[in-house]
């Protein structure tokens, strides 16, 4: 099975980093900032959706510079205030060795998902890195998730999606993938069931019992 796992709230808690680097784009145009805390829910969707609802405007021009500034200090601190949940490499092992095929599918620029992934040392266990691109091009899941599916010449029916939010189950279902939610990230287990989750996670050996259980169709490896 090709498994597609989301980045942040699945494979990494990047809670620290991106509501700093939100905190940090508000304060230099001299926005209201929130309480950190009430920033959680912009872990997952693309960013360019948060600040349009940040700063309560479709302005395009106002959005980018938001994303410039979130940026200037998301490349070079942001990016690695970010820890991996326990319990991911042992999973991610264990899957591997199964014979499933691991990508991430996340809606952070490639760019900066493939840094995370190396500096964490979990390169290894993918066999490529799929995100959107700085412009915001497959910045969503449905869009990304076709794009992988493309790329990587493989038929729905032998890929899952992980992830931890309704953006993740709402990108596989749009493209005919079984979708399967996580709960130590940032959605609920009734967000993931309404948007399609197959089944939902607690930790990750349930995670890794689970897709054991279900065999390997589609084996690559």
């Amino acid at each position: 099975m090709n498994l597609l796992f989301d980045l942040d709230g699945t494979l990494t808690d990047p809670l620290a980093g991106i509501t700093r680097c939100i905190l940090y784009a508000l304060e230099k145009l001299g926005k209201p900032l929130p309480p950190g805390e009430n920033l959680r829910w912009c872990i997952g969707p693309p960013l360019r959706d948060s600040f349009a609802k940040l700063l309560a405007s479709d302005d395009q021009a106002l959005i980018e510079k938001a994303v410039t500034l979130y940026r200037q200090r998301f490349g070079t601190v942001g990016l690695f205030e970010n820890q991996v949940y326990d319990g991911i490499p042992d999973a991610l092992q264990a899957l591997q060795k199964d014979g499933h095929t691991l990508y991430v599918a996340t809606s952070k620029p490639t760019l900066f998902a493939k840094r995370i992934i190396a500096h964490f040392d979990l390169l290894r266990y993918f066999k490529c890195i799929h995100g959107c691109e700085l412009d915001g091009t497959r910045g969503d899941k449905t869009s990304l998730i076709s794009h992988i599916l493309q790329t990587e010449r493989m038929a729905p029916s032998e890929a899952a999606m992980i992830g931890d939010r309704e953006h993740d189950m709402i990108g596989a279902k749009e493209n005919d993938v079984s979708g399967f939610g996580v709960l130590w990230g940032y959605g609920t287990k009734d967000e993931l069931e309404r948007a399609g989750a197959h089944a939902a996670f607690k930790n990750p050996p349930e995670l890794v019992g689970a897709f054991s259980a279900m065999g390997t169709p589609g084996r690559q490896q």
